[in-house]
């Protein structure tokens, strides 16, 4: 897929957007000083943010938790977190150690079928010199659904058809959705916010 960027101005991908997308938290500092003391390669720094973003924090649907994170430091924090705080704190991980990362969205079935309607899901797109811009999707693993670390292939955690109404969106935006921060702060429980999250972009 060709990614559309929000902008071509690659500095833009590497602010903090306060409070949801911050590196100079505690929790969230601690982890990249972690990353940096484990490698210097910027592949592999990103590799390493996005295996902690993946499976450090739990995918609130999956547990049944009820808690609701929207920022890095939260998600850190509670250790859960649905895809959007996932991405959230993977951008924050990436853009703390000058890795240029955005936001992407996919219109998914919400349960499986067109009569369940549809949802939004959010991961990433990070830029590395050497390669480019590609996509990660920090969602977290379970039975049929296995994101990796992928530069050349995705390897992303839900395989978009078409013919039952789901969309891949090519957009690569600086900032998180505001309708999805909007559902998010409006939910005080995640299986509310399983039920507000927007439909499409």
């Amino acid at each position: 897929m060709k990614l559309i960027l929000e902008s071509n101005n690659i500095d833009d991908y590497l602010t903090e957007i306060p409070p949801i997308i911050q590196f100079g938290t505690p929790l969230v500092k601690a982890k990249i000083n972690w990353i940096k003391s484990q490698t210097f390669n910027k592949k592999e720094q990103a590799k390493l943010a996005f295996e902690i973003a993946r499976d450090e924090v739990k995918h609130s649907f999956d547990t049944k938790n009820k808690v609701v994170t929207i920022s890095a430091e939260q998600a850190l924090k509670e250790k859960e977190g649905i895809c959007f705080a996932k991405a959230h704190l993977l951008a924050s991980l990436l853009r703390g150690m000058d890795i240029p990362t955005g936001f992407c969205y996919q219109r998914v079935l919400r349960k499986g079928t067109v009569d369940s309607g549809y949802a939004l899901h959010g991961l990433n797109a990070v830029y590395l010199p050497e390669t480019g811009w590609f996509r990660l999707d920090p969602r977290g693993n379970k039975q049929g659904i296995d994101s990796e670390f992928s530069i050349t292939t995705e390897k992303l955690a839900y395989p978009i058809r078409k013919t039952l109404g789901e969309i891949d969106y090519p957009n690569v935006f600086i900032a998180p959705l505001p309708s999805v921060i909007k559902a998010m702060q409006s939910s005080k429980y995640s299986d509310e916010l399983f039920y507000r999250r927007p439909e499409a972009l």
